[in-house]
């Protein structure tokens, strides 16, 4: 499996490598305000694509902060309630559960 995912990488690095030579030349960018940026087609491709990504990471992180927050509260009231019913059960029967070392070896 790792030498099929080293040919489909090495593939898609040539696939890629070949677009980028093929759209080398220059292409104007006209912003606000009159300002101008120039430079090559495949550049401000990969420009445009790592700002893109880099502003969805952005935009998802308060999100996956808000879960791993909530998914805690909610492990802690997990072990709170169980320990809540082990508790209660003990005290209902009036037995406490064996301790590792009072129960006697067999043999």
């Amino acid at each position: 499996m790792k030498f099929v995912s080293t040919i489909v990488g090495f593939v898609l690095f040539v696939l890629f490598f070949s677009f980028a030579l093929k759209n080398t030349h220059q292409v104007d960018l006209h912003f606000f305000l009159n300002y101008e940026l120039r430079g090559p087609l495949v550049l401000m491709l990969l420009a445009f694509f790592v700002a893109g990504a880099f502003l969805g990471i952005l935009a998802v992180t308060p999100t996956v902060f808000r879960h791993r927050r909530e998914s805690s509260q909610h492990k802690d009231t997990i072990q709170a309630l169980q320990n809540a019913a082990g508790t209660a059960t003990a005290t209902a029967t009036g037995m406490t559960a064996p301790q590792p070392d009072s129960v006697a070896p067999r043999g």
